[in-house]
């Protein structure tokens, strides 16, 4: 008899964190947005200490470098930066 076994919850959003973080160009690519919800999604269910077991450069990537990229705030790629060229 199969046995659905459901993956630890700590493990499954490393491993959506890692992948949202492997895509290229992850300001335009829809992947990287939708695993990048679906590890913060589940980041958000999980309890003090389980969030204290995912490694620290995912969580800072999950919780700052995501939000300077796909938060609400963010400056669409491409639009920001100096507006007039340095003179000679």
């Amino acid at each position: 008899m199969s046995r659905s076994v459901l993956p630890d919850p700590v493990k499954e959003a490393c491993r959506l964190i890692r992948l949202a973080r492997s895509y290229w160009d992850a300001h335009r690519n829809h992947a990287c947005r939708t695993h990048r919800d679906m590890a913060m999604k589940l980041y958000e269910s999980l309890s003090s200490e389980q969030k204290e077991k995912v490694p620290q450069v995912l969580r800072v990537w999950l919780r700052y470098r995501s939000e300077k990229y796909f938060g609400p705030g963010r400056t669409a790629p491409g639009t920001g930066g100096r507006k007039k060229k340095r003179k000679p």
